[in-house]
C-alpha cells in the first residue's frame, strides 16, 4: 500500500495534483473546521444562533458538490464534512444554552460561587478584625 503512494506521489499526475485547485482549494479550506473545533471548547454564550446554522448548511452544499464534480474531491468533502459537524455540535451546544435550561444552570453555579466567595470573605474579615481588636 505504501509503495503504491510513493509510486504515485513521484509520478507526474501526482505533481499536476499537488499544483492544481482541486488540492490547494480543500486546504486553504481546512481553516474553517479547524476554528469551528477550536470554538467548541470556548464559552457557550459566545455561539451564533444564526452564523452556526449558516456554516452548517454551507459545508453540506459543498459536500454535494465536492461529492458531483467530476473528478471527485474527496479532500474537500472531507473539509467540508468536518466543518458541518463541528458547526452541528455548536448549534446543539447553543440550543442546549440558550433554549433547554443551560444558561440558567451555569448562571446558578456561577450565583453560588459568588455566594460562597463573599461568605469567605465576609469571614476572613470578621477573623481580621478579631485579630486586630486582640
Amino acid at each position: 500500500m505504501a509503495s503504491t503512494f510513493f509510486n504515485w506521489a513521484k509520478s507526474p499526475a501526482a505533481r499536476e495534483y499537488f499544483f492544481s485547485t482541486n488540492f490547494w482549494g480543500p486546504v486553504a479550506n481546512w481553516g474553517l473546521p479547524i476554528a469551528a473545533i477550536s470554538d467548541i471548547r470556548k464559552d457557550p454564550e459566545m455561539i451564533s444562533g444564526v452564523m452556526s446554522p449558516t456554516m452548517a448548511g454551507y459545508s453540506l452544499i459543498f459536500m454535494r458538490f465536492a461529492w458531483r464534480v467530476i473528478p471527485r474531491n474527496y479532500l474537500l468533502f472531507a473539509c467540508h464534512a468536518t466543518n458541518a459537524t463541528a458547526q452541528l455540535i455548536q448549534c446543539g451546544r447553543w440550543a442546549q444554552y440558550w433554549k433547554f435550561g443551560g444558561r440558567e444552570q451555569a448562571k446558578g453555579i456561577a450565583a453560588k460561587a459568588e455566594d460562597a466567595a463573599s461568605s469567605v470573605t465576609a469571614a476572613a474579615k470578621q477573623v481580621s478584625n478579631k485579630v486586630k481588636n486582640a
